[in-house]
């Protein structure tokens, strides 16, 4: 059996239950996919976005709901070592990419304040873009459970909010395109497991802003979020999925503030 379809077949058989159950209960969940879109799944060379790929081809080829797809990957400037490992995995797993250049490291490079949350903008835009140059009205990317609650805590204690990564929305500067997140009820330790299970060996970090330096001891407020997620359960194993539950349950009512539609209202204007 090709790799490509040995990998495919333990997304179904072994990790049924905890990969390939929860991509489709969260497509249908969230109402990701619908009939006639054509999505572009954003490959970043990482686990996530490989493994993102491969339940999208499995899912158009056994759904009954009629999509389109294109695999596309920006490169933001990417070591020669980095592009080829990950047209290697992709032709590997027999994901046809579709490459586009750009120069944003150069450009974030110049950038003194916040360049992660820039360069995360930037790359977000030219996807878009180059999507919508390929006739998608969507684009998937590769954020799974995890990545959700860490959002939720890290709003709460460094941004001083209440937010969540939506499973999906609608792009405000791009029209008529929007966000889908089908690995959202995914978890993190399901995905190394399949990467492990199936030996596969995928792009890290490829930011050449940190190229030299030992990330393995610098610290990230989504790694302390993380950590401390991990000691909590410990204490109480539902943690993660309390967290996660409770942006399905805000109680309006005992709220002191809130924001829609970019307007500020407290529970006053109703008291």
């Amino acid at each position: 059996m090709e790799k490509f379809k040995e990998v495919e077949h333990s997304i179904t058989k072994k990790f049924k239950k905890t990969i390939w159950k929860r991509f489709i209960h969260g497509v249908d969940e969230y109402k990701l996919i619908q009939e006639g879109d054509k999505i572009a799944v954003c490959i970043s060379g990482g686990k996530d976005s490989m493994l993102l790929a491969k339940c999208m081809q499995l899912l158009k080829a056994h759904w009954n709901v009629n999509f389109e797809l294109e695999f596309i990957c920006m490169n933001p400037g990417y070591n020669e070592e980095n592009r080829q490992l990950i047209e290697s995995n992709a032709k590997q797993l027999n994901v046809p990419i579709k490459f586009f250049d750009t120069e944003i490291f150069q450009i974030v490079s110049k950038i003194d304040e916040s360049p992660c949350y820039l360069c995360a903008r930037m790359r977000r835009g030219y996807l878009y873009e180059f999507a919508k140059k390929l006739g998608c009205n969507k684009i998937a990317l590769g954020h799974h459970f995890d990545d959700a609650i860490e959002t939720i805590l890290m709003s709460m204690f460094y941004g001083a909010e209440y937010k969540t990564m939506m499973p999906k929305l609608k792009s405000t500067n791009h029209k008529g395109m929007e966000l889908i997140r089908p690995l959202y009820l995914v978890r993190e330790d399901d995905i190394k497991h399949w990467t492990v299970y199936n030996q596969l060996n995928f792009l890290q970090c490829a930011c050449r802003l940190t190229e030299g330096v030992n990330t393995g001891n610098m610290s990230s407020k989504r790694q302390e979020v993380k950590n401390l997620i991990k000691q909590l359960k410990t204490i109480n194993p539902s943690v993660d999925i309390n967290i996660f539950r409770s942006i399905h349950k805000v109680n309006l009512d005992t709220i002191i503030g809130y924001v829609q539609n970019g307007e500020h209202k407290t529970f006053l204007d109703d008291y």
